[in-house]
């Protein structure tokens, strides 16, 4: 293994003025994917935790009207997400982090590559912090045409041995085919999962480490040479379309947003790493998970939503909500809505297939690229970083 440094972006877009208030956190009983839970006790006042839950379909109908009273133009809504941003800049504590942590040089452990048909997987960890790594999979096109947009892939809770995280077949499927649509795709562990073994993924501090992980993550890929940091997306799936609207809220290199059976009005997480702190209700200001992917508007945004999940809602309730604020800016286009009402929760086949041209479109990808047929998908121990490695075992239950 060759092992170099890299250093990382180092923009200050994040550097507030403020700083994070001191919140008093303790881990709560909840399992990902959690339903019928409600918040935990408010640990400061105005501030409380919204898990699963959190709100009946028809109350949260109702909150979405009470949000749309509070802002009537662009200018508005731009104030609104600002502080929505500022939600989840201070509820998270991710300011006080990157101030502290943000300047150290990115050092960048190669492991194997693989030349595919069209494109190359790299296995790479970033170690971002002395002795904390980040293990993903970088896919390339093959041959490089020169610069390439990036998009960034977070994976959800999928972690049954055959079916693992960063390296699961939908994965290996999305990422092959936009690197042979002709973009640079980088999908990571979660916090405390894959080889993060470090780490517990149900610590009280998970949603920021995430967060932090997923800027860092970004920090890297627009540091070198073949990116084009003009068009940069993000998408993934269930908790990993929680760490795309999250990302894209926060981080303004973000172009293009494509959150999959994830936004919800009624349903905000039921992980530690998606509503474990005060995000949505922090010193008396409230939002949700469906107003916070519309914080990148007008940028384009593509939501994705099934039948029988806590989306089943969105073409009648998130979308319509999310389509006004675009209808502000004269940016309506910009937005869309793949709803697949027999499905279930997954990042399937018809989902990549609608995610594909829409990210084609504004990130002016090949769409030849778009076929699966012959992606061949690698096993487990390819893709690891350290191969004689093991993943850690069923991360919710660590």
């Amino acid at each position: 293994m060759v092992m170099d440094s890299h250093p990382a972006g180092t923009s200050s877009f994040f550097l507030f003025s403020f700083r994070t208030f001191l919140l008093l956190v303790f881990l709560f009983a909840a399992g990902c994917r959690g339903q019928g839970q409600k918040s935990t006790p408010a640990i400061r006042e105005g501030t409380e935790l919204c898990v699963g839950n959190y709100l009946t379909e028809e109350e949260a109908r109702r909150k979405l009207e009470e949000y749309g009273t509070t802002y009537h133009t662009a200018a508005e809504w731009q104030e609104r997400a600002g502080r929505i941003r500022r939600n989840i800049v201070e509820g998270s504590g991710i300011d006080s982090l990157l101030a502290a942590k943000r300047h150290l040089q990115i050092r960048v452990i190669h492991g194997a590559l693989h030349r595919m048909n069209g494109y190359t997987v790299e296995n790479l960890a970033l170690e971002v912090m002395p002795g904390y790594r980040i293990c993903g999979n970088l896919y390339l096109p093959d041959p490089l045409p020169g610069k390439v947009p990036v998009i960034l892939n977070p994976h959800g809770h999928w972690f049954r041995p055959e079916d693992y995280g960063r390296f699961r077949p939908d994965m290996q499927y999305r990422c092959a085919t936009f690197a042979r649509m002709g973009a640079a795709a980088f999908t990571w562990d979660m916090y405390g999962t894959g080889e993060d073994r470090q780490h517990r993924h149900h610590d009280p501090k998970a949603l920021r480490m995430q967060l932090f992980n997923s800027i860092r993550v970004l920090d890297y890929l627009c540091s070198q040479p073949w990116a084009d940091t003009g068009r940069i997306a993000v998408t993934g799936a269930s908790g990993g379309g929680t760490q795309t609207f999250l990302l894209a809220a926060v981080d303004p290199r973000i172009d293009v947003s494509a959150p999959v059976v994830m936004v919800s009005a009624h349903f905000f997480g039921g992980c530690v790493c998606e509503s474990g702190m005060p995000i949505h209700k922090y010193h008396g200001f409230e939002t949700n998970n469906v107003e916070i992917a519309a914080v990148v508007a007008p940028k384009p945004l593509l939501l994705v939503s099934d039948g029988k999940d806590w989306t089943r809602n969105v073409p009648r309730v998130e979308y319509p909500y999310i389509r006004r604020i675009y209808r502000l800016f004269g940016a309506e286009e910009q937005v869309r809505n793949a709803h697949f009402p027999k499905e279930g929760h997954d990042y399937g086949p018809s989902k990549r297939q609608a995610v594909y041209p829409f990210l084609a479109r504004y990130l002016r990808l090949d769409t030849a690229g778009i076929r699966e047929d012959d992606v061949i998908l690698l096993d487990t121990t390819a893709l690891k970083v350290f191969p004689d490695s093991m993943l850690v075992p069923d991360p919710m239950n660590r």
